[in-house]
């Protein structure tokens, strides 16, 4: 790209993961100068300041400036820097990472609202509950190559897992946790001491079968509960479990 493609520039909008504002601006301010780089029509700017304050909920923060903000607000100012002109194509790089609850929510919220506007996102991030949430198609990606892709529920079908039963007990006997390894579609089982978690192959009656089990010899549990393969399941299994730098 040219540097002086501005009608490419202007259909793209762009959020790094370090907070890239100016701190002798303001948080109106800030957004302005960098909508302005795209629009220059007053009025239309305005508005587009106006929409983007209201969509990542800085309002109330419109005259302070970057050193009066929390963390999670300078994510927020960052984005809206980012997104002011209403490009159609948002490349947004962990937008989450150190934020609180509250401000993750709001961002969240805003990029779903974006999505749903007609922006086409590019989100990369390490949080897959996000993923989930968010994203129509997935690519997982490590050390620079592609090693999956497709929707949540294509990927979810590489797990070697159909399910994770997770039962809370105390004083469980090897003898017991022997027999429920040996049990039909059993994959995995792993006790802690307080929680017993059951990894099955297939997802048919595992929680009947085991719950007739217990019963069976009168082993005593506080919860039961069981889950399907998550995003993160199908992450660790296919980039391996060991310690990164």
């Amino acid at each position: 790209m040219k540097p002086d493609a501005y009608d490419i520039k202007a259909k793209l909008g762009v959020v790094f993961q370090d907070v890239a504002v100016f701190e002798e601006l303001t948080v109106q301010d800030n957004i302005d100068y960098f909508c302005g780089l795209y629009i220059k029509d007053k009025k239309k700017r305005k508005q587009y300041i106006d929409e983007a304050i209201e969509l990542v909920g800085l309002k109330e923060f419109r005259k302070f400036y970057p050193k009066q903000l929390s963390g999670g607000l300078l994510r927020r100012l960052n984005i809206a820097c980012g997104i002011a002109h209403k490009p159609s194509l948002i490349f947004l790089d962990e937008p989450t990472v150190a934020v609180d609850p509250q401000s993750r929510n709001n961002i969240l919220d805003g990029i779903q609202k974006l999505r749903d506007r007609g922006a086409t996102i590019v989100y990369t991030t390490h949080y897959m509950e996000e993923v989930e949430m968010i994203c129509d198609r997935v690519i997982i990606l490590d050390k620079g190559k592609v090693l999956a892709s497709g929707t949540t529920d294509e990927l979810k079908e590489l797990a070697k897992i159909e399910e994770k039963v997770t039962v809370e007990l105390n004083g469980l006997e090897e003898k017991y946790l022997q027999a429920i390894q040996k049990m039909e579609q059993v994959d995995k089982v792993i006790y802690d001491g307080d929680r017993l978690q059951v990894s099955y192959k297939r997802s048919q009656n595992n929680l009947v079968d085991l719950l007739d089990y217990l019963r069976k010899e009168e082993i005593k549990y506080h919860k039961i509960y069981l889950e399907r393969p998550t995003l993160n399941d199908v992450f660790l299994e296919l980039t391996g479990k060991e310690l990164r730098d």
